[in-house]
């Protein structure tokens, strides 16, 4: 049982910078928790904009240190919002999108078109006319109709990178596999597709092979299947190939057990694996999301309902749930839980956090140990910033939250709180 009555302090779940202040409160990016859910109410993503500043930068130090060679991209898929993406553009990062709308936001935030990559397993034509149009950098092709339909599109040369499936299993949930042989993204080496589209592509009028791309999955705490998945591309590469996308997928640490594998070692095993296979080394890319977003927030909600079933549980239910975090009922992410007005205070209590909607799987943290909850508590879940606020719903007609950016004590809205009024916005009378 955790009863650890500052469960913040050296923390790695949450925000850099993180603390209990004096008051008994969380802090997070210098602004108490308690006081924010006051001003612009809950739930609430708040993140601390200098977490997601020291990330990207410690990536760009990892790199610099070991090769002069490298880009790296913004996953925007796990925070798709102007602000994050305005961030990462500041930091001087590249984009990866993976669909027409997250290429808008990052163009519109700020990323020169030739920064961009985009990905999608079945991009449309609209989708790639966008990016042809917007004269983006590179597209990374997923199937042999996707290369017909792009090249007879194109007036002019277009470089591209090739999906490549390598057939390597990570190991994470299978939801979040993406390496495999049998997964529906990229070209399989084991069948010979890849080979194939290679073929393919240096075959068309306008499409130029720059490089080649293969992601095996997410929240990935062992490094080892990088290796194994740079080697495998090695054996499709030759000389023109300039770029060499390694992927992303670097776990964090969603609660006090998760041990992930530091920044740095995450970047030396790629960039040394790929110097040991290749006799020519190509630009290295990678393109971390979850590890440069999730850390850097937190979901503040209120405690409405606490309900004692005698000998079986206690439900503390909240004002939020699976429309504003669906991983926990995706695929049973586990989350921490902590009552942020009363943080100094020992975590004694058992509970499970419930969410407000009509499934009784709407489950946010299973068998959690907080200080004894009271009706009224802001009740915080940290390491939420990756794919809480891309995959919110509406569902059972909830507003999405606001995103709050957390910085030297100021608080700013980033995504304003929507409203009853935007429900009804796209109906036609």
């Amino acid at each position: 049982m955790t009863t650890k009555a500052n469960p913040v302090e050296g923390s790695a779940v949450y925000p850099l910078g993180s603390r209990v202040n004096e008051r008994g409160h969380l802090e997070v990016g210098g602004c108490d928790v308690v006081e924010l859910a006051a001003e612009f109410g809950t739930p609430a993503y708040v993140y601390a904009e200098d977490d997601m500043r020291a990330r990207a930068r410690a990536y760009k130090e990892a790199f610099a240190a070991r090769t002069d060679d490298f880009e790296i991209l913004f996953a925007s898929k796990a925070a798709p919002f102007t602000a994050a993406y305005r961030l990462f553009a500041e930091e001087g990062l590249s984009v990866d999108v993976a669909s027409g709308g997250e290429l808008h936001m990052a163009l519109r935030a700020g990323f020169a078109p030739e920064r961009v990559y985009m990905h999608g397993n079945n991009k449309t034509d609209a989708e790639l006319r966008y990016a042809v149009e917007a004269g983006i950098g590179h597209i990374i092709v997923d199937s042999f109709d996707e290369i017909r339909r792009l090249d007879a599109m194109l007036d002019r040369p277009q470089d591209v990178l090739i999906r490549v499936t390598p057939g390597i299993k990570a190991d994470t949930h299978s939801y979040i596999q993406t390496g495999q042989l049998d997964s529906k993204f990229g070209f399989g080496l084991e069948d010979g597709l890849a080979a194939r589209a290679v073929e393919e592509v240096r075959a068309t009028r306008n499409l130029r092979l720059v490089g080649l791309h293969a992601h095996i999955g997410s929240q990935i705490f062992e490094l080892e299947p990088y290796v194994r998945a740079i080697e495998a591309l090695a054996t499709l590469a030759d000389d023109e190939i300039e770029l060499l996308n390694v992927g992303g997928g670097l776990g964090i640490a969603y609660t006090a057990e998760d041990e992930p594998p530091a920044i740095e070692t995450y970047v030396d095993v790629k960039v040394n694996g790929v110097r040991r296979v290749f006799d020519r080394v190509p630009r290295i890319l990678i393109e971390p999301g979850r590890s440069l977003v999730g850390n850097a927030c937190v979901t503040l909600y209120t405690v409405g309902t606490i309900k004692e079933i005698p000998g079986v549980r206690t439900y503390v239910a909240v004002d939020g749930g699976m429309s504003d975090n669906l991983r926990p009922m995706l695929y049973g992410a586990r989350y921490e839980a902590l009552i942020a007005n009363r943080a100094n205070q020992p975590a004694d209590t058992l509970v499970t956090v419930a969410g407000m909607h009509c499934e009784s799987s709407d489950m946010i943290v299973r068998d959690a140990h907080v200080a004894a909850p009271r009706v009224g508590d802001v009740l915080v879940t940290p390491a939420t910033g990756a794919y809480g606020y891309a995959m919110a719903s509406n569902y059972n007609g909830v507003p999405r939250p606001p995103v709050i950016f957390a910085k030297d004590g100021d608080a700013r809205v980033v995504v304003r709180r929507e409203t009853w009024d935007d429900l009804l916005a796209r109906d036609v009378e």
